[in-house]
């Protein structure tokens, strides 16, 4: 494996960026795709966005969600394809080409031409898809952006036109009036859900009108409530609620009379008796009515008492009572309007409790006027609003207002009314009362106008036909979170009302219906292929000259002939394109002969939410290519969007899927929720209250984005509150922390290649799980809790449950295994156990990171592409492996004994915390649990249940209140005079007898409470528990716990020295202390009982500066002053030689005289040379010529040499000196703290 950096020097956007670039050139995506090609599919529907407008959080947080489900998907065994797709028709791309050209009205398009308006749309469709390849490769999702689909493109159009074919041929299609949200901005009507967007408080009018009863008695009046003035000239009914108690009352001061909901009464105007005009003159001129500022759904603010009841009457008595029309607009209709029908949408929350119906605008107006027989269902309603928002001819008085301008007129009008009421002339106010009140309002989420309701001629799918069919398809789909398709969803389909399909706009899919002039015959286009052959579009001989004939050479104003030019032969000719301006032209001939004339297709095109819910289909150009495909996977197995597309994208997929296979769309669902700015605010370009998507990657990486907005409630359809320091913080809590213990297992598993060991190359996994190390038990079966989890919480699309487990996961392996295991993986336990503990750390981050690859896909690339190199056949990419199964046993019993540890050392934590004790301050003794993590002398683990606790039962009434009933009382007073003794038995044996019941360790709670010594205080021992574990700290201090303090800060100091100083962990130092006290005596005193610990955490003991090498490289030093009152200084120097002169002086004596000994003892002068020899022996040259030589040596080399040579190294490389053999440990030491503890043994 190659060296890493430090965390601090990691910088994740940039690895990410090269691993992008890896991906780009490895071709891994497509890669991916052809190695599991023969694998199940697993087909995923992504819906598709504008490309009008550049991606945002939203896509991104969705884009996430597809990407960790689909790469899951891959890793278990599938093939899914990933095709991305855009939303190409419809307002968003018509708006824009408005305020580029100007287009102010329909008329503009017409004349500018249908065609050129259509191809000024499509220059814009892409314009940002480059940007969104861009950042969503960025975000590392993996889709083919090559191989995407248009709603724009002529395959994908024909499947569109199939779809309606089918929905026409089950007469689930027709043609009628919907009252709907109508933009006279854009001037067409939008859904519901576009409807619902844009919501603005707003003040407008709202005024009582009089309705004077025909033939009542009393001249009394309804009064009705509006806010919508503008409709008033519209109205042909009035109505009540049946259930309601209405009043007839008579004004006390004035004398009008009128008829309301009782309990709206208070809502009438007071008004000032007139001089001269007595008391009850109800048909008495009135000049002028009172005029009252304020809601009337505020509070009351008259009484009863003004007005004098006359009469009670139930509202369904009042149903047929005709009244005076307003306005004379619609006297036409008076035969069958101007009369009182019920509903009990009519409510008593606002108002009098009488509506005023105008059906052309109002969508429960429209559907009672029709239940009432007021108005047919057909085309023969009048609308008296033009696409413009404009009044038409009908009404004179204000014929080409805007309606909304024309509000204030019309109060005027109906305050001064002047009506021909049957046979004379009434002058008489109708204004009641009138006010403003705010309230919010729907605006066009495109041109920011106000809507309005109005009813307009549309296409419709018959879905109420539908309803209980979409209700039990729901059922058989889950969803993520389940309370979204059980509430949310489940109420919309339950409410379905028809779809309207229909816009009356140019650029969109057009509608594929051909209709005679006398709309007697219509044919539906189901295929490209039927209408070429029923238009004769594919033509030759006489048809096509007699077409050519009618449309290029004919004067279309006066019929003429204008000239008669050699006929070109006959082309073979194809529909290519099926917009407005490629179609509009075609005819049909009429099967009921030519007298009949032609087919012309109607001007409307699709809804664009009916071309995004025929996705499934036209995606894949169904039926006409793939039925296999199609029908072997149908339904499609996962979607996912926001919690907006409830009643967009989800809807009409249901929808659509219902009608034609009785089927629901999909299987399996995720829904997200919005993700607003910090504040609470919808994200805002023009606030700037967020920071850019790509900023932040910059910043922190995508991984660190994905994982935060995954790891949140937005994943569960809440909102998401986005924080950029939320994503600093998944790169300070997770990422560092993963890195390092990746980084810890690298350095450690290069050191064994420093010090002159084998390479590290990992146990198989099976040698690993057979461990006997209870923390690598304990890591391993952790790992397979996490790999079950994992795969049992993915498999139910639970993305929200996964995240939290791998993050504790990861807390656990970095905080604890790591932590503890120090020792073994720097090898301070025997290079066996350390290969052992370092080939656990292996395979556990291997397979974390293929666990973690679905949802941080950068990250465990650059991880796996390093641990792979001592992985033999390894696959090239982690991205190709396949999920990890879950191997070997789980010690649930291990995992469940060290998560109880970990609680044991919050317990604790939270003793010292509350006494102000900091961890690097040493405590005496904690009677329970775990020493080094908390920094306790020694620990005493407590049997005596009784000696710091008292013990009391309380019986859980959540178990035993259904099952004891009216026992309960009984048996609770007796578990909770249960004694000490009493509990404890029953602890033992599991099970004890109250009465007559028997009563299980579930049934009652244990509960323990710290009883502290009578000779200690609360600052000397305290205690904390969770209910069946107690953690008791002695917290008295004594001399030894201070020297121990001393020898822990040394230690912190000496290993900040390190990090200053750029040293690796594998980089030896040994550490030299000099006291700066005067007593010397006093830093032995407090470090020689510590010495053991020190050189533990070290792994070098600390060393007296005296002993410091004049030939020793010095790396950092450092002056320390505040060490617990023991100012020294800390020294880092390289691992220095040390020389056993005697013994190498000795080693050259002993080597000469064996070699003279040989050549000249056959002399006789064995005397005369060992008397030779040592006088050469003497000269300390060839000694100190060794010693240089081995200085100049490389230390690690060195070191390498001497462990292959089993502590020995043959120097032979000067002249005129003899060979020797170099002793480890006897000629010379490798560290100065190795001499020491030589010297201090002997």
């Amino acid at each position: 494996m190659d060296d890493v950096c430090e965390g601090k020097d990691f910088s994740f956007p940039k690895e990410e960026e090269k691993i992008l670039q890896w991906w780009g050139d490895t071709k891994a995506f497509e890669t991916q795709l052809a190695r599991t090609e023969s694998l199940p599919e697993y087909i995923f529907y992504d819906g598709p966005p504008f490309a009008t407008g550049l991606p945002h959080y939203g896509h991104i947080l969705a884009g996430t969600i597809k990407d960790v489900v689909t790469r899951y998907q891959t890793t278990t065994g599938h093939h899914v394809t990933r095709r991305f797709g855009w939303d190409c028709h419809g307002l968003p791309v018509e708006h824009e080409i408005d305020i580029k050209l100007g287009i102010k009205t329909r008329e503009d398009v017409l004349k500018m031409g249908i065609g050129n308006y259509n191809e000024e749309c499509r220059s814009i469709v892409t314009r940002y898809v480059q940007e969104w390849e861009k950042v969503v490769a960025r975000t590392g999702r993996w889709i083919d952006f090559k191989n995407d689909y248009k709603t724009m493109d002529l395959k994908y159009m024909e499947s569109v036109w199939w779809v309606f074919g089918q929905l026409f041929e089950k007469g689930l299609v027709y043609k009628g009036f919907k009252v709907m949200p109508y933009s006279t901005g854009c001037k067409t009507p939008l859904s519901n859900f576009e409807a619902n967007s844009n919501y603005k408080e707003v003040p407008d009018p709202e005024i009582m009108v009089a309705f004077p009863i025909v033939d009542d008695p009393d001249g009394a009046a309804f009064v009705a409530w509006t806010t919508t003035p503008w409709t008033l000239p519209s109205n042909l009914a009035l109505c009540v609620n049946a259930n309601f108690v209405y009043v007839k009352v008579r004004n006390k001061l004035n004398g009008k009379t009128f008829v309301v909901a009782e309990s709206r009464l208070s809502e009438l105007p007071v008004e000032k008796a007139k001089k001269g005009l007595p008391n009850g003159e109800a048909n008495a001129l009135q000049n002028s009515s009172s005029t009252t500022k304020g809601s009337s759904s505020g509070k009351a603010k008259n009484t009863p008492a003004t007005y004098d009841v006359l009469d009670k009457f139930s509202g369904a008595s009042l149903v047929g009572k005709k009244y005076v029309p307003l306005f004379e607009y619609f006297m036409d209709f008076s035969d069958v309007a101007f009369r009182v029908v019920s509903d009990d949408y009519v409510t008593a929350d606002s108002g009098t409790g009488i509506v005023h119906c105008a059906p052309a605008f109002g969508e429960d107006d429209y559907r009672v006027c029709l239940q009432y027989q007021i108005i047919n269902k057909g085309e023969n309603l009048v609308v008296a609003v033009d696409d413009d928002g404009c009044f038409t001819e009908r009404i004179t008085d204000f014929s080409g207002r805007y309606v909304k301008d024309a509000d204030k007129d019309i109060i005027q009008a109906v305050k001064a009314r002047l009506l021909s009421v049957f046979k004379f002339l009434m002058e008489k106010s109708r204004l009641v009362k009138s006010g403003s009140s705010t309230h919010s309002y729907p605006f066009c989420w495109r041109s920011d106008t106000p809507l309005i309701y109005r009813a307009v001629p549309s296409w419709f799918v018959a879905v109420e036909k539908l309803k209980d069919q979409l209700l039990e398809n729901n059922k058989q789909t889950y969803w993520v979170p389940d309370f979204v398709k059980e509430k949310r969803f489940h109420n919309w389909l339950e409410n379905a009302r028809d779809w309207a399909v229909s816009r009356s706009r140019f650029w969109g899919t057009p509608l594929p219906l051909w209709i005679s002039e006398d709309g007697e015959e219509i044919v539906v286009m189901d295929s490209i292929d039927k209408l070429e052959k029923l238009s004769g579009a594919k033509l030759d001989n006489l048809p096509y000259y007699c077409v050519l004939f009618m449309i290029e050479f004919l004067d279309n104003d006066n019929g003429v002939l204008l000239t008669s030019p050699p006929l070109p032969p006959p082309p073979s000719f194809q529909v290519t394109d099926l917009h407005r301006h490629k179609i509009d032209h075609i005819t049909i001939p009429s099967r009921r002969g030519p007298e009949f004339g032609v087919l012309r297709r109607v001007d409307d095109v699709f809804d664009c939410w009916f071309e995004s819910g025929s996705m499934p289909y036209a995606y894949i150009h169904y039926p006409f290519e793939n039925r296999t495909l199609f029908e072997s996977n149908f339904p499609g197995h996962f979607v996912a969007e926001g919690l907006d597309q409830t009643r967009g994208w989800f809807y009409t997929l249901m929808v659509l899927s219902t009608a034609l296979f009785e089927k629901p769309a999909f299987r399996n669902l995720i829904c997200n929720g919005l993700v607003l700015a910090e504040d609470g605010k919808k994200m805002s370009k023009r606030l700037k209250n967020y920071p850019s998507p790509m900023e932040v990657i910059d910043a922190y990486g995508a991984d660190a984005l994905r994982l935060y907005i995954i790891n949140s409630p937005v994943v569960r359809a809440e909102p998401l509150r986005f924080k950029r320091d939320g994503v600093y913080g998944v790169v300070k809590d997770v990422f560092l922390p993963w890195y390092n213990a990746y980084r810890f297992l690298v350095q450690n598993a290069k050191r064994l290649e420093v010090e002159g060991l084998a390479p590290f190359v990992p146990y198989d996994h099976i040698t690993v799980l057979g461990s006997s190390s209870v923390l690598d038990q304990w890591i391993n079966s952790a790992t397979q809790s996490l790999v079950h989890f994992v795969r049992q919480e993915m498999d139910a699309y639970r993305l929200y449950t996964v995240v939290p487990y791998l993050l504790k996961f990861l807390d656990n392996l970095t905080n604890i295994y790591v932590r503890f295991n120090r020792k073994r993986l720097k090898g301070r336990t025997g290079e066996e156990d350390c290969r052992t503990a370092l080939s656990t750390l292996y395979h556990v981050l291997l397979t974390s990171c293929k666990a973690m690859a679905p949802f941080t896909p950068f990250f465990t690339e650059v991880l796996y592409q390093n641990l792979r190199k001592v992985c033999v056949g390894s696959e090239e990419s982690i991205h190709y492996c396949s999920f990890p199964e879950v191997e070997g046993k789980r010690e649930e019993r291990i995992e469940q004994s060290v998560n109880r540890m970990m609680i044991v050392i919050d317990l604790a934590r939270n003793i010292r915390e509350r006494h102000n004790k900091p961890l690097k301050t040493p405590l005496r003794e904690m009677v329970v649990y775990v020493l080094e993590e908390l920094n306790i002398k020694s620990f005493v683990p407590c049997n005596n249940p009784l000696k710091y606790a008292s013990l009391r039962a309380e019986p859980d009434f959540s178990v035993l209140g259904k099952r004891l009933g009216k026992s309960m009382g009984l048996v609770a007073k007796e578990v909770k005079a249960m004694s000490q003794e009493d509990i404890l038995a029953f602890e033992q044996a599991g099970e004890v007898t109250v009465g007559t019941h028997c009563l299980k360790l579930t049934d009652i709670k244990i509960v323990r409470e710290f009883r502290r010594p009578d000779d200690m205080t609360k600052e000397e021992m305290d205690a904390a528990g969770d209910g069946d574990v107690l953690v008791i700290l002695d917290l008295r201090g004594d001399e030894a716990l201070e020297w121990l303090q001393v020898a822990r800060e040394i230690v912190n100091r000496v290993q900040k020295l390190r990090k200053k100083a750029g040293l690796e962990p594998t980089d030896l130092m040994e550490v030299y202390f000099n006291s700066l006290d005067g007593d010397k005596a006093m830093s032995q005193r407090i470090l020689n009982p510590e010495e053991s610990y020190i050189k533990d955490a070290l792994g070098s003991p600390l060393l007296p500066c005296s002993v410091i090498p004049p030939h020793a490289v010095i790396i950092a030093e450092e002056n320390c002053d505040d060490i617990s009152n023991l100012p020294c200084v800390i020294t880092l120097a390289r691992p220095a030689l040390v020389f056993n002169k005697d013994a190498i002086l000795k080693l050259y004596a002993g080597r000469l005289l064996r070699l003279f000994s040989s050549i000249l003892c056959c002399l006789g002068f064995l005397l005369r040379c060992y008397k030779l020899s040592s006088t050469t022996i003497g000269n300390p040259r060839s000694s100190e010529d060794l010693q240089t030589y081995l200085l100049s040596r490389d230390h690690y080399r060195l070191k390498s040499e001497f462990q292959r040579g089993n502590g020995k190294i043959k120097v032979d490389c000067f002249q005129h000196a003899v060979d020797v053999e170099v002793v480890l440990g006897k000629h010379v030491f490798l560290t100065v703290g190795d001499y020491l503890a030589s010297t201090k043994a002997r």
